[in-house]
């Protein structure tokens, strides 16, 4: 593993990201990192992965964890916390949670995701459509303020339409909430 101290969770990432990359699992990084590449900086202790669907055999990419010296735990989501997945971490307190599919999301998601290259390799995160529509289903403070940020910094380039569109998926409330967020933009 990359990881020698406390404060690398990126460097954790690119090692869980090397593992889904082997078992050919499709992933979009979310959370900070990619309210970062959208424009909405943030610092965060961890990273935040979203795999494709219901993977096959979670249990079996638990054990791929374990054996390449992750400390990983499957959860498979409560009323606190409903969304299934790993969290991982190492010896130094790195995290990364993965989790496994989202409600609402749309498969096409990991077809728009955006490449960036880091550390000798490419990265995939979540478009940035698909991360306010995501922010604004989530619904808390500092999503909304992740999600407010981003639309100021895409300009005229936001892709509106599919904004909504998206969020519409997540439900009314998630509408809602970027209809707020796209009136504040209009207001400035």
């Amino acid at each position: 593993m990359r990881t020698t101290r406390s404060g690398e969770s990126l460097l954790l990432l690119l090692d869980a990201l090397d593992l889904l990359d082997k078992r050919k699992v499709q992933y979009a990084v979310i959370g900070a990192l990619a309210a970062s590449l959208h424009g909405a900086v943030r610092a965060s202790l961890d990273a935040d992965v979203l795999l494709f669907g219901a993977v096959p055999e979670t249990q079996n990419l638990e054990r791929d964890f374990q054996a390449a010296g992750f400390r990983a735990q499957l959860r498979l989501g409560d009323f606190e916390d409903p969304i299934p997945g790993f969290k991982l971490g190492d010896a130094y307190g790195n995290r990364v949670d993965l989790l496994v599919g989202l409600r609402g999301l749309e498969p096409q998601a990991f077809s728009r995701t955006v490449e960036v290259p880091l550390q000798g390799r490419t990265v995939r995160f979540i478009g940035r459509e698909d991360f306010i529509a995501m922010k604004a289903f989530a619904g808390g403070p500092l999503d909304l303020v992740d999600a407010g940020r981003t639309i100021l910094a895409a300009g005229p380039s936001l892709d509106i339409g599919l904004a909504r569109r998206l969020a519409n998926q997540y439900g009314p409330q998630a509408s809602e909430a970027l209809d707020r967020l796209l009136a504040g933009r209009s207001e400035r």
